[in-house]
C-alpha cells in the first residue's frame, strides 16, 4: 500500500476536521506508540516460531 502526497494529505486534513489541532499530536504520538508495540510484539512472534524451526 503506497500513499502519495496527495493521499496523506487528504488524511491530515480530515484528521484535522475531526479532531481539532489541539489532539492531532496526543492522536500521533498515541498510533506511533501503538505500532511500535505492533512491530515489537511481532518481532516476539517472529523469533518463537524460528527458535521452533531451529528445535
Amino acid at each position: 500500500m503506497n500513499l502519495g502526497f496527495g493521499e496523506i494529505a487528504i488524511i491530515l486534513i480530515v484528521a484535522l476536521l475531526l479532531f481539532g489541532p489541539s489532539k492531532l499530536p496526543q492522536l500521533g504520538k498515541a498510533a506511533g506508540q501503538t505500532l511500535h508495540e505492533f512491530k515489537r510484539g511481532m518481532k516476539g512472534i517472529m523469533d518463537d516460531e524460528e527458535e521452533k524451526k531451529l528445535k
